[in-house]
């Protein structure tokens, strides 16, 4: 009975330690956050302090700004932003004098949906009521002078703009121009700070709006080396020292050493280094190895990176053609041919389904033919699909010309060679007509 006490704790205790495990490294992949400091000074470091510095002025002398965070999607430009706020709100004095919006051009798409969440994320709803106000910046002004406490000054407000470009597509930029316009004219100490991924976000400004921004630009770009992408692999997987099992905690981070010198491992990561430099990528890639950690399967394998690696850089196209039809399948086959034949230059319908009839009257006792119409109907499904697109220039054309409109095919012939391979029970005749290619 002793024996299966101690050996029933023993399971208990591998699931736990397991269970920690799995909880530790989906919060490291999971959370946005910085990835390890890896040698030598970070390229995050200066972006940092000089935003640290323009949100604190804001805070401690109420000085208005604005500021644009410029950079590639994955650059960490939310990343960023999210560590210095961080860092300020573990000051008291920040957290009761600084109030934050959070806007995002995806969702507040035009400037009365953005006031009511502005409304909403100050908690002014019961403040603001039923009034009607003659117009935007009067709504706007309304809300700020009611974060006013008696005779002191004005809280400070920080208005984060993700997705700053789509604000720019507003009607008249109306919220733009007067969220810059109070930072420039200090009615209210509000700092504005813009995250977009277009270099060019200056240019779709207005003149009235550009000439009240500040003109402060924050450029992030990723430049970690292999070695660094590395180091911040190795340490999303290396467990902290203050777990509760120590001899498990220090066999895990030996496993983890191991795999970033093996040299399976390393080429995956090189390959998915090559493709993208972003640890936003990284840590997807991760997210499959790590979610398979149990007792019945311990470690980390080379084949759970293969398989991660492989549904990450699946080609959707090739995906998209596993889901069509026999006949809509030969017909992508008929212009692949037509592609390689008249090379550069567009082909119609009518051109395809003469290459579809020589296909099928060659090997009519192995593929069924199908009537015009019937054709016509799949080839425009595959327009549908945008596997093929009109050629520019053609226009859309009149009744009854459609099957002579000038196409091109959007897919090369790797694509298609690699989705008939895995085709599910694809015939064998298109299969040759297909490797003829």
């Amino acid at each position: 009975m002793s024996k299966r006490k101690s050996s029933g704790s023993a399971v208990v205790s591998e699931s736990a330690c397991y269970s920690e495990l799995q909880k530790v490294l989906r919060q490291q992949i999971y959370k946005i956050s910085a990835p390890c400091d890896v040698d030598g000074e970070s390229d995050l470091d200066k972006p940092r302090r000089h935003l640290l510095d323009l949100i604190q002025r804001c805070s401690s002398m109420g000085e208005s700004n604005s500021a644009l965070i410029i950079g590639p999607r994955g650059a960490g430009k939310t990343m960023l932003l999210s560590s210095v706020l961080e860092d300020l709100k573990e000051n008291r004095d920040f957290r009761d004098n600084v109030l934050e919006v959070h806007l995002n051009g995806l969702l507040q798409t035009d400037d009365r949906i953005a006031l009511k969440e502005i409304t909403r994320q100050l908690q002014l709803e019961n403040v603001v009521g039923d009034r009607v106000f003659g117009s935007f910046a009067d709504n706007l002004a309304f809300l700020l002078e009611a974060l006013k406490k008696g005779s002191r000054d004005s809280q400070a407000v920080l208005f984060v703009l993700e997705e700053f470009d789509l604000f720019a597509h507003h009607k008249n930029q109306t919220l733009l121009y007067n969220l810059f316009d109070i930072a420039q004219s200090q009615q209210a100490p509000i700092t504005v700070i813009g995250l977009t991924c277009r270099l060019d976000v200056i240019e779709l400004l207005e003149k009235r709006v550009k000439s009240r921004f500040s003109h402060r630009q924050i450029h992030l770009f990723n430049s970690l080396t292999f070695d660094q992408y590395l180091e911040v692999f190795e340490s999303l997987l290396t467990l902290p020292s203050e777990l509760r099992d120590k001899k498990f905690c220090a066999k895990w981070n030996k496993h983890v050493q191991n795999l970033s010198e093996d040299q399976g491992v390393t080429s995956i990561l090189k390959k998915l280094y090559d493709t993208s430099k972003d640890i936003r990528t990284l840590k997807t890639f991760l997210m499959l190895p790590v979610a398979r950690i149990n007792p019945s399967h311990p470690r980390l394998e080379m084949a759970d990176f293969v398989e991660a690696h492989k549904l990450l850089t699946a080609d959707s196209k090739s995906n998209t053609l596993h889901g069509l039809s026999v006949l809509e399948l030969c017909l992508v086959v008929a212009m692949r041919r037509l592609s390689d034949i008249f090379v550069n230059q567009p082909f119609n319908f009518q051109m395809v389904y003469n290459e579809y009839q020589k296909f099928v009257q060659t090997r009519s006792h192995a593929v069924q033919s199908f009537d015009r119409p019937v054709v016509l109907k799949a080839f425009e499904h595959l327009q549908q699909m945008e596997l093929v697109r009109a050629a520019e220039g053609s226009g859309t054309g009149g009744r009854g010309q459609k099957e002579f409109r000038p196409m091109l095919l959007m897919i090369d012939k790797s694509q298609l060679m690699q989705a008939i391979q895995k085709y599910p029970a694809c015939p064998t005749e298109v299969k040759h007509w297909a490797n003829t290619l």
